[in-house]
């Protein structure tokens, strides 16, 4: 347990970082975080709070889904915007395009080791993840359903004044492909007691 509460405060860490480094590229977001964003500029809350009450409210969804959130549940609607707000503090927008470009370089990568990190440690899925299982298990497909959704809040997030661009559709393309090979290496799993094995035989 040790172990995977490490995994997951780091991981959700360092996903609230490399979203800092997407929002300050000013080249494009995720189709939630373009939603965030939209809801930011037009309330002038910081996009780290808006994180912050779209999780609780899409945890709310899970109610007649369904759906237990786990501690990382819990987390992962916490914490990820707080660490994003301080990211935003100490990281500026550069000026050369170059920087800027480098940023969406890394911060595409980060955030889907991040992803791995913590969904690898097993202690509850993302409010928005576990939305998008939840209605895929009423006999949908994942795919179908992820699709839908972040066009959604894609659309949302546009008319909001969130910035979709060359990040959101390098982000939509290359996360997937990121995630699913870093996945099986983040993933923690349980070890069995003495004699596990001969149990789990039997």
């Amino acid at each position: 347990m040790p172990r995977r509460l490490t995994q997951l405060f780091l991981g959700l860490a360092l996903y609230g970082f490399s979203d800092g480094l997407l929002v300050r590229s000013e080249l494009g977001l995720s189709p939630w975080d373009v939603f965030h964003q939209g809801l930011a500029r037009v309330t002038g809350l910081r996009i780290g709070w808006w994180l912050i009450i779209v999780g609780i409210a899409v945890l709310l969804l899970w109610i007649p889904l369904r759906q237990r959130p786990g501690v990382g549940t819990i987390c992962n609607a916490l914490l990820i915007g707080l660490f994003l707000n301080a990211t935003l503090d100490l990281v500026s927008v550069p000026d050369p395009m170059w920087a800027r470009v480098a940023f969406l370089v890394v911060g595409v990568p980060l955030n889907a080791l991040a992803t791995a990190a913590y969904i690898g440690a097993a202690l509850g899925p993302g409010p928005r993840d576990g939305l998008m299982t939840g209605i895929a298990a009423r006999g949908h497909s994942i795919r179908v359903v992820r699709t839908c959704i972040e066009v959604i809040v894609l659309g949302f997030g546009f008319l909001l004044g969130g910035t979709v661009g060359a990040g959101t559709a390098i982000y939509a393309f290359t996360i997937g492909p990121l995630v699913h090979p870093l996945l099986p290496l983040m993933t923690v799993v349980p070890r069995l007691p003495e004699g596990g094995a001969e149990l789990r035989a039997e």
